[in-house]
């Protein structure tokens, strides 16, 4: 990738350059001319000859010096041809504007695009795209009206509408852009490209994104836990569209089922301590407050206030959130006492009243910046007609040139705020309108602080595991086009890689079940084998308690009751188990999806659809990884004992769930598994019950 030829470069070539206004190519030609780029600019157009006070050229051939990037504006099927004739004459990197490849339907096309740039040698952005803004460098490769300032803030966008709202959000806010892009549909740098090239990027603290698909979330966890848990931590915002089930689609399998909306695209901003906006106003709120402090340890935050209500609904948030009501240092509340008046509150939240000046305010932070245990600070203020938003605003600088602890202020109004607001933002300090919205900010930055924080671990690997029975297994199956595995079958698997199994053995007849019971010589479960039957129950393939006295009859009586009520299903005999003993039952299931193969575990049994207390996380996976998992249930007192029932061996799940993250990560070909139910109790865990699918080829 050459991104120095993207954001830096001497000479830019427009094909589709036009003096009709108010189109791209004329937006675009009069952006770079007037908006300050210092480099050579090339309007190509065979049927004018001057725009904006530069000779146009008809032709990219004519172009009579070397060119850098190249910004098209032309129709799409003549995009591909002029990259080629353009890198002849130098060209590193393409911002494809026009619209009409993949999102109109013509994939082909955009597949053409993308082999032409990479064969090349060009980095392509796009196609249907706004282009690319640098404002350090003065450079508006784009069709957006506005240059914005520089700054430290750089903004991805899929959207190009969205980047134009965006870029007027900011103004209004007095935000500057590091970077700032619309990558359309992606046909070759994404999002991962960027996150990369942003990392190094001295001028980039904070990158932000508005996404409405990513993929390979593999990729992007190994690759934030590298680049973000070492000595540069940049945090990565990303404002994700189709949330629900209308917006994004469902999948479709038994674990898929549970897995629909938008809990993939959480388990992924999890796993790689991505944070996620809810809304621009709070992609702002958010990208300002990390740009402005230093990563570090918040747990406890202290709340000063000149009101009683908004001090309440700031302590709800920073709780709901997951941080914590700092305890003041008895120093800090005797220090408190001398400078605040008798009827004030001392203790956090730090009720000042409503008369407080900025003196006031001033004094209090001091000591409150001093206290140990306080680790972030947020500052309301209300106005009154005592108050004093401006020399409030210039306390809280004060303070904040002496203190690295994160401080967040809300100064609550629009006109009469509005000076003091200012000298906030004109100094660093991280502002929102709204109460909530800041503590809610501080919580997310103080997630990205803990991951940021955090070492990295291996994945979990197991040695005894046998790759090579699993591989010829999948094998015989290609050669039969079968890509289910029911029970039975499964269970082969699932021994290969040494998950722990109750006995078990499938009786072909009566007699054969007869000789297995005496074998195990315990109670036993039976359940049909056929690989037209999914949910064994409801065709009365289950039975419980069998034993050697009752084996035959029970066999005898299954096949007849299934064939009855499922005559068209081939049934090829019955699988014979130990009867488990009991403990909590548990499901842990596999889906594959755009993303990657996701890992799913919950309660399981006849409870997982109704209740749908599951957790999500993307293979291969850390034991931390599995640790999240099963503290994001619900459920999991369960598993830690109540009422008399002894705790579940954890260890144990742990172990089932990391040998099934390392079955997926070997066999990619895997898109869906269901273990339900994994039993569970103070013993260990057992699988009982397992059926795979892997791709048709």
């Amino acid at each position: 990738m050459n991104f120095q030829a993207l954001f830096q470069p001497q000479a830019i070539a427009v094909i589709g350059a036009s003096s009709h206004e108010k189109t791209v190519g004329n937006d675009v030609v009069k952006n770079l001319v007037t908006q300050g780029f210092a480099g050579k600019i090339y309007p190509v157009n065979p049927k004018i000859d001057e725009l904006y006070g530069l000779p146009v050229y008809h032709q990219t051939s004519d172009i009579d010096g070397v060119i850098d990037l190249v910004v098209l504006a032309i129709p799409a099927r003549l995009v591909a041809d002029e990259i080629r004739i353009a890198a002849t004459k130098g060209a590193k990197a393409a911002i494809v504007i026009s619209a009409g490849f993949k999102e109109t339907g013509n994939g082909a096309l955009e597949k053409e695009l993308a082999a032409t740039c990479a064969a090349n040698g060009v980095t392509l952005v796009g196609p249907n795209c706004l282009g690319v803004i640098n404002p350090s460098y003065r450079m508006n490769a784009s069709f957006a009206a506005v240059m914005p300032p520089a700054g430290e803030i750089a903004f991805i966008s899929q959207s190009g509408a969205l980047c134009t709202a965006v870029l007027d959000y900011a103004k209004y806010l007095g935000i500057g852009f590091s970077k700032f892009m619309s990558i359309g549909n992606k046909a070759a740098i994404n999002e991962l490209e960027l996150i990369k090239f942003l990392h190094n990027d001295l001028a980039t603290k904070v990158i932000c994104i508005y996404a409405e698909s990513l993929e390979n979330a593999p990729d992007f966890i190994a690759t934030l836990r590298e680049l973000n848990r070492g000595s540069n931590p940049k945090p990565v915002i990303v404002l994700k569209s189709g949330k629900t089930e209308a917006g994004a689609g469902a999948v479709a399998s038994h674990t898929g089922s549970l897995s629909s909306g938008d809990v993939a695209y959480q388990a992924l901003f999890r796993q790689a301590g991505i944070i996620r906006a809810e809304s621009i106003s709070e992609l702002f709120d958010l990208a300002q407050l990390f740009a402005m402090n230093q990563v570090q340890k918040i747990e406890q935050v202290a709340i000063l206030t000149n009101a009683g209500g908004p001090g309440v609904l700031v302590t709800d948030s920073v709780i709901e959130h997951g941080l914590q009501l700092a305890q003041l240092e008895e120093k800090t509340v005797t220090a408190l006492k001398t400078v605040l008046p008798a009827c004030a509150n001392f203790h956090n939240p730090i009720d000042i009243l409503g008369d407080a000046v900025g003196e006031t305010y001033e004094q209090a932070l001091e000591i409150l910046s001093q206290d140990a245990q306080i680790d972030a600070l947020i500052v309301l203020l209300t106005p009154q007609s005592m108050t004093e938003p401006a020399k409030t605003a210039e306390s809280i600088v004060r303070l904040r040139q002496h203190t690295q602890k994160p401080i967040v202020v809300s100064l609550m109004d629009k006109e009469l705020v509005a000076e003091g607001v200012e000298i906030l933002r004109a100094n660093d300090v991280a502002q929102s309108a709204f109460p909530e919205a800041a503590a809610i900010a501080l919580a997310k930055f103080a997630d990205f602080c803990r991951f940021a924080l955090q070492k990295n671990e291996a994945f979990l690997q197991f040695t005894d595991v046998d790759r090579a029975r699993v591989s010829e297994i999948f094998a015989g199956a290609r050669e039969r086009k079968q890509t289910s595995f029911p029970e039975a079958e499964a269970m082969a698997i699932m021994q290969a890689y040494r998950f722990p199994l109750l006995k078990s053995a499938v009786a072909k007849n009566a007699s054969q079940a007869l000789e297995l019971a005496k074998e195990f010589d315990c109670e036993l479960a039976m359940k049909i084998v056929s690989p037209d039957i999914l949910h064994k129950s409801d065709v009365g393939g289950v039975a419980l308690k069998v034993t050697k006295e009752t084996v035959i009859q029970e066999y005898e009586t299954m096949l007849q009751r299934v064939h009855e009520r499922k005559p068209e299903a081939r049934l090829e005999g019955v699988l014979l188990m130990e009867m488990a003993k009991p403990g909590a039952e548990l499901i842990v299931g596999v889906n594959k999806n755009s993303l990657g193969t996701m890992l799913m575990i919950g309660l399981g049994g006849i409870y997982v659809e109704v209740l749908k207390d599951v957790s999500f996380a993307f293979a291969p996976l850390t034991r931390s990884d599995i640790m999240d998992l099963l503290d994001g249930l619900r459920s999991k007192k369960i598993l830690e004992g109540v009422r008399g029932m002894a705790a579940a061996d954890k260890e144990a799940i742990i172990e089932v769930v990391g040998r099934l993250a390392q079955l997926i990560t070997d066999f990619p070909e895997i898109v869906e598994l269901d273990i339900n139910p994994l039993l569970v109790n103070q013993a260990g865990a057992k699988v009982l019950d397992a059926r795979i699918v892997i791709e048709a080829i």
